[in-house]
């Protein structure tokens, strides 16, 4: 290495080379004072006047330290008499060296001790900088200066001379992680007559330097190009510490994603030519062993289960090739569950055999189980719905593994009920849930009253925080047995109960092209709901009820983003007087279309109360303006329910209104208010919806 040649190591300089101490003040002796002769003791004693001697006569007084000193050494006291050498007032201000910053005298600020709590006058200053120019550096300079930040005052000169060594040192770290090797940084602080301090911090960058030759040490990789092609950095670039220490951090991703499990980038060395102002830079890099996966093995003394069921979770199969992301997904499932208080996946070396000239690695999972109960609770408003609250308590592993138990509570001014439910989560397969449960349930509302007792099992397949899916999907079986109040002629709205004994089918097939499960932003959503039931009491009258629903989401901006919607719906196979009322297609409400109650829309008796149908189809449009953890959001909704099996789309009734959007981990929260359009007697002039979730 030539004398002119140095290294960057680790940090690339940036905490290597910190910037120069100021001056201080103490002085040391001239040369001429140091070589001026020291008498010897003895010379020194027999100069001395003898004991009791008066040197000037009895009683007289005794010279002073000068008249001395002419008595004893008259050469030293006629040369102190030499008039001094004329010199030139420009030229003596000329000679005299620059102010260190330490040298400007300004009041202490300390409180007298005969007032300890007086509150002294702050030194105040102003700051300038020069020579940042085209680096383009000052602004980060300014957001980080000590001198910046203290906002011009201080309570002594001493404080804001430290400020001022920090920003030298600030000023050199800045320039050097942007390959500013021969960066200098000064603070001097001038003093007006007024007694005022300015700070001045002037920057020479210097040349800056580029990357030349890059040399990797490593053994060999499949592919054998692997961490070159991991190592976005080019000869001629700058030598910026951000973008190095990135580049670096990509090949500790890539390997591991790629087969290296244990893969570890050591240190690396920038050889740096100020003759040609470039960088060789030289990088070591430990591959450890090509990995492929074998199983799983868990480690903690209270577990929330075992490592079968961990198998189950995984994505991944014995005998392939090891990736980091499996790992980090099986990681991130395992968090998912809700069951553990810590928990960490790590790959732990066999040295044993695997396929295509890898080595087997197992995965450790550390466990820590944590509480499994939760409690829960929901509250929401609708026009139409009133109030209505739902609490659930869950033990989420009470059969394990992952076998939860439900109950659940409604108490609503028009809905009462109650439920259990056994889950299980990830029944044999990843993300598949097996359901079963019963429930009892009281329903209110001016369609319809009906007391319902039901039971059901399912099984599905559904999209979580952690893996949007494109595809998802469920079914099942339910039986209802349910009371309800039915009007028997709309004409005259008499009314009667009935008892419905109902056997159900459900299916559902959903495809998501959506780019956020909770709030999205863009892309599109469609979504098949299909039941075949039937009476299950007396002669069997089976019909089919199916929906379609559609949603898109298009961002006009970072901050707007037009949303909408369509839906339609039909029962096919049964007059509608041959359906339970709970049963029926509803519109209206804060799911439906805003600014009507809830199920107001469609065909009414002589009350004015809704029937339900057999049809429906209702279109929405928003308008969703987010700022910050705030949105508002102006929409038009329309739709209308009919009689008949197929929807006519006439008659079509439309609501606008505005909401307000609160953004939170979980999901927005919302409220809405909204007026109908053509307001029809009966119906309220406006309706106000408040709730989790977006609308659509």
């Amino acid at each position: 290495m030539g004398s002119r040649q140095k290294r960057v190591r680790r940090a690339l300089g940036l905490m290597m080379m910190a910037a120069s101490p100021l001056p201080l003040m103490a002085q040391t002796p001239s040369p001429q004072q140091q070589e001026e002769p020291i008498l010897p003791d003895s010379e020194f004693e027999a100069r001395l006047p003898k004991t009791g001697e008066t040197p000037t006569g009895a009683g007289a007084p005794l010279p002073s330290i000068d008249q001395w000193i002419d008595q004893q050494m008259p050469e030293a006291g006629a040369a102190q008499q030499l008039p001094p050498a004329v010199e030139p007032q420009e030229e003596r201000e000329l000679a005299q060296p620059l102010p260190p910053l330490d040298s400007v005298q300004v009041p202490t600020q300390v409180a007298t001790d005969g007032n300890p709590d007086e509150k002294t006058q702050a030194v105040r200053y102003s700051v300038a900088l020069e020579g940042f120019g085209k680096t383009g550096l000052e602004p980060a300079f300014r957001d980080s200066s000590a001198l910046i930040d203290g906002g011009g005052k201080a309570d002594t000169a001493a404080m804001v001379q430290a400020r001022a060594h920090e920003d030298e040192a600030l000023a050199i770290r800045l320039l050097y992680a942007e390959g500013y090797y021969d960066a200098t940084a000064l603070a001097s602080l001038d003093q007006s007559g007024d007694g005022a301090l300015k700070a001045v911090l002037s920057v020479t960058p210097g040349k800056r330097y580029r990357i030349g030759d890059i040399v990797i040490n490593a053994g060999p990789t499949v592919p054998p190009g692997l961490i070159r092609d991991s190592l976005p950095l080019k000869t001629g670039d700058y030598i910026v510490a951000a973008a190095v220490e990135g580049a670096e951090a990509n090949v500790g991703v890539k390997l591991p994603e790629n087969g290296y499990p244990f893969a570890k980038v050591g240190q690396r060395d920038i050889l740096l030519d100020p003759a040609t102002v470039t960088g060789d830079y030289t990088l070591a890099v430990e591959t450890g062993p090509r990995g492929s996966f074998r199983g799983i093995t868990t480690t903690g003394e209270k577990q929330a289960f075992g490592a079968d069921h961990m198998k189950v979770i995984s994505r991944f199969r014995p005998g392939e090739l090891y990736d980091s992301r499996k790992v980090d997904d099986l990681r991130r499932a395992l968090v998912a569950t809700g069951l553990f208080s810590s928990i960490s996946v790590d790959p732990v070396r066999t040295s044993e055999p695997g396929p295509d000239g890898t080595e087997y690695v197992d995965l450790e999972v550390a466990q820590e189980a944590g509480r499994p109960r939760t409690l829960a609770g929901e509250l929401g408003y609708g026009t139409g719905q009133g109030f209505r609250a739902e609490a659930t308590w869950t033990h989420r592993n009470l059969f394990p593994p992952e076998g939860a138990l439900i109950a659940s509570v409604i108490a609503g001014t028009q809905e009462q009920g109650a439920s259990g439910t056994f889950r299980r989560s990830n029944a044999g397969k990843r993300d598949k849930t097996f359901q079963t449960g019963i429930t009892l349930n009281h329903q209110n509302y001016d369609a319809y009253e009906a007391y319902t007792a039901g039971l059901n099992i399912g099984w599905s397949r559904q999209s979580t925080p952690i893996f949007q899916k494109r595809w998802t999907y469920s079914y099942g079986a339910e039986v209802l047995l349910t009371n309800e109040q039915v009007v028997v002629d709309p004409a005259t709205a008499d009314k009667t109960r009935r008892t419905y004994f109902i056997g159900g089918l459900p299916v559902q097939l959903g495809y998501d092209r959506s780019n956020d499960l909770l709030n999205p932003t863009r892309g599109f959503r469609a979504n098949l709901r299909a039941e075949p039931e039937g009476s299950l009491q007396g002669s069997f009258s089976p019909y089919l009820r199916a929906t379609f629903d559609l949603t898109g989401y298009y961002p006009l901006s970072d901050s707007l983003v037009i949303a909408a919607r369509t839906r339609v719906g039909t029962i096919s196979g049964v007059k509608r007087d041959d359906v339970a009322p709970s049963r029926r297609i509803y519109a209206g409400g804060g799911g439906s279309v805003r600014g009507y109650g809830y199920q107001e829309l469609g065909p009414k008796d002589a009350n004015n109360d809704p029937i339900g149908g057999r049809s429906v189809n209702e279109f929405a449009v928003e308008g969703r303006y987010r700022f910050g953890d705030y949105g508002v959001v102006a929409f038009v909704d329309a739709g209308q329910v009919y009689e008949s099996s197929m929807p006519q789309f006439s008659d079509i009734r439309y609501g606008v209104g505005v909401g307000g959007r609160f953004y939170t981990n979980f999901g927005p929260f919302r409220a809405d208010i909204a007026m109908p359009i053509n307001r029809q007697p009966g119906e309220s002039k406006f309706a106000l919806y408040i709730g989790i979730g977006q609308a659509f």
